[in-house]
């Protein structure tokens, strides 16, 4: 099987990853559908089966960064979100972390609090092979030393040292991202706005930043507008996305023609 890089690749994702080798995606950055809440063109997807093949096409240490919420039905949110984070983790994936984006913008409700994020569900097969921190948090106290007697581990374990460090002026992000959403905010490309939920591209870039090298090749089966696609090909990185909906395989592939990847 050859693998078909830097394509928006229009069809079911599930019947084109069936077309991958084994073990060629070193990350996979998507977000699908959420419950019903956008029809997306009246198409279907078979949730279970597009996590056999991420799981079949996934290199050990690679990584899907799955972003995802719930609809509410007679006042009660699904829980969709958890039953298929579970899910990933029955079938062989790690939970290796349970992220929030803030989307910096709430839907208004009467009986209860605004909702405003989303979750982002990091699974990791096997453990993660890379992990590029972000460290853009500023700090108080830069250039202070402090004494260290406790720090936890890559395995989660809790070790404790004695030793000194000195404050940084930036620190690593907590796993609460603050993204700003909507059209205005998501992207300058204007054209995309025929897509009903644009994936912001600042979080498209800093997950792939943070969960892949320069050359590797990340997966979107969700493509939409074709955000991870773009934000790959900037990043430095090949990428291959899958769209079921015509209409949005358009707008991506217009989006990859405006001079700035090809």
């Amino acid at each position: 099987m050859s693998v078909p890089v830097n394509q928006i690749i229009c069809g079911d994702n599930v019947e084109t990853l069936r077309t991958l080798p084994d073990a060629c995606v070193d990350l996979t950055v998507t977000s699908p559908p959420y419950d019903n809440l956008r029809t997306y063109g009246g198409h279907t997807w078979d949730f279970e089966g597009l996590a056999a093949e991420l799981l079949r096409v996934t290199k050990p240490g690679g990584v899907v960064v799955w972003v995802v919420n719930d609809a509410t039905v007679d006042g009660s949110e699904t829980g969709t979100s958890f039953r298929q984070a579970l899910h990933f983790k029955d079938i062989g994936f790690r939970l290796h972390d349970t992220m929030i984006w803030q989307r910096c913008g709430a839907f208004p409700e009467t009986n209860r609090y605004h909702p405003s994020f989303e979750y982002m569900f990091v699974l990791s097969y096997g453990q993660p092979a890379t992990a590029n921190i972000i460290k853009d948090r500023p700090t108080e106290g830069a250039g202070r030393r402090q004494v260290c007697r406790m720090e936890r581990q890559p395995n989660g374990e809790i070790r404790r040292p004695t030793r000194e460090f000195v404050y940084a002026s930036k620190a690593a992000r907590y796993n609460v991202w603050d993204v700003k959403s909507g059209y205005a905010a998501a992207t300058e490309d204007k054209f995309t706005f025929n897509h009903p939920a644009i994936f912001p591209e600042a979080l498209a870039r800093d997950h792939i930043l943070t969960w892949s090298n320069e050359g590797d090749l990340v997966l979107d089966p969700f493509s939409g507008s074709g955000t991870t696609a773009k934000m790959a090909k900037l990043m430095g990185r090949q990428f291959i996305g899958i769209e079921i909906n015509p209409e949005y395989c358009e707008i991506a592939n217009e989006r990859l023609r405006q001079g700035v990847l090809f």
